[in-house]
């Protein structure tokens, strides 16, 4: 069993005095539905378990009154062997955006609050017209990514105590003594190559065999393609499609890495393809980061919307738009100069959204001054340059001097750790996690 860090997410959630029901939200794949079983296997006697979408005449329990009282007897009725005991059981709602009633019911769980209710579902942002049947206030979200680098740690058997250390070189701006820093980072490179997809990785870890990884790859993008026939509208399908699946070209095959509409089609444009961009975003298929005119805190308060990047939500998905031998380059470093830039922006970006930041960039057409990346955290800007190999970070190096108060940059690299005079860290590219 892969570890994750949202186990002790979800264990934090179970030990609040206060806590109402639990919403898991994410990516399709990403483990939601393993990861509550075992929790639920670890910490109740039993669990009541409804898949909406592959036992769609449970949503029956959920119809006419929404009392507790009314719905654990419906329950009883159709699970006769479980008990359902308050503190006991563990009632999970799967698929939950299958059904509009279980969702709405997650206000009155709440309120009653005797009975531990966990919701989990993939595209549960993409229907506008079940918004007002969510119970705003009544749940608290857990959001579930792919595993990222520090799981894939774990996954591979590196230990607790090995990882604290680098995180302590990182704490102390410290170089990595130079043969562990250079298996991290081949660590690393094999983690680009695979992402961070469970079944992805449970596969290498299986077989160690790109090939097969390949293979799951290619059939979780085929699930992501399926997804978007089945649940976009009409209108929306094809160009949906069309913009997901040229991401990688966006990405990877160019160099300003800015999303761009005649990538998908000669003469296309934002007003026919920006609600397409919208609906991946909402079904979890895409993250952006927004073009800011300026650089300075709130970083909202600069970004259009009109001019971003899209990501996938996981690197599994982006490799499997490419052909196999890309993944045999990562592996062993040999990579062109122009295809290192946009993969390793690609796996720090990873890295940040995994982390939970907002991520932005910055252009200046006049004077060619550019972020790759800029996160605010805690009323502070850190801005963030990813280069293939150790060059000056000039952009980054001019613009903390025109921005006193931006104190604080990192440049990742295929290298160690150093701290520069105007206050940029070098880092590895690996330490993306743990900043």
């Amino acid at each position: 069993m892969l570890k994750r860090k949202a186990t002790d997410k979800i264990k934090s959630w179970l030990d609040r005095k206060d806590k109402k029901c639990l919403v898991v939200q994410g990516a399709r794949q990403t483990g939601k539905t393993y990861l509550i079983e075992r929790f639920a296997e670890s910490n109740f006697e039993e669990i009541v378990e409804i898949n909406f979408k592959e036992t769609p005449s449970a949503k029956a329990i959920f119809e006419g009154d929404l009392t507790v009282d009314r719905m654990v007897m419906a329950l009883r009725f159709r699970y006769p062997d479980k008990k359902i005991i308050p503190g006991k059981t563990l009632i999970f709602l799967d698929e939950i955006q299958e059904c509009e009633e279980a969702i709405t019911s997650l206000k009155f769980w709440a309120i009653d609050n005797r009975y531990d209710v966990i919701a989990s579902g993939s595209l549960l942002g993409i229907d506008y017209k079940r918004a007002s049947s969510y119970p705003v206030g009544y749940v608290d979200y857990l959001k579930m990514y792919g595993l990222d680098f520090e799981e894939f740690l774990w996954g591979i058997g590196i230990s607790e105590d090995m990882i604290e250390a680098l995180k302590t070189f990182l704490k102390q701006k410290e170089p990595v003594p130079a043969a562990i820093n250079e298996q991290m980072l081949l660590y690393y490179r094999q983690y680009i190559a695979i992402g961070g997809m469970p079944e992805v990785v449970q596969k290498y870890l299986d077989t160690k065999d790109y090939r097969e990884v390949d293979a799951v790859q290619r059939n979780l993008l085929q699930g992501y393609l399926y997804d978007i026939a089945h649940y976009a509208t009409a209108e929306e399908k094809v160009k949906a499609e069309k913009c997901y699946l040229t991401l990688a070209k966006q990405l990877l095959d160019k160099e300003n890495h800015k999303f761009q509409y005649k990538e998908i089609e000669k003469g296309a444009r934002a007003q026919k393809y920006y609600s397409s961009i919208e609906w991946l975003l909402r079904a979890d298929m895409v993250h952006l980061s927004r073009y800011v005119t300026d650089i300075r805190y709130d970083l909202d308060d600069y970004a259009r919307n009109d001019f971003f990047r899209a990501y996938t939500t996981d690197l599994s998905l982006l490799l499997a738009m490419k052909d196999f031998s890309l993944k045999q380059h990562i592996v062993e470093h040999t990579l062109t100069a122009n295809s290192k830039g946009g993969i390793y922006e690609c796996a720090v970006a990873d890295a940040l959204y995994k982390k939970g930041y907002t991520l932005y960039f910055y252009k200046n057409e006049t004077t060619k001054k550019e972020l790759d990346i800029i996160l605010q955290k805690d009323g502070q800007i850190i801005p963030v340059e990813v280069k293939a190999g150790n060059t000056r970070a000039n952009s980054m190096r001019t613009i903390m001097k025109k921005y006193e108060n931006i104190t604080t940059a990192y440049k990742f690299i295929n290298g160690n750790i150093g701290v520069s005079e105007g206050g940029v860290v070098t880092l590895p590219l690996y330490m993306a996690t743990f900043i």
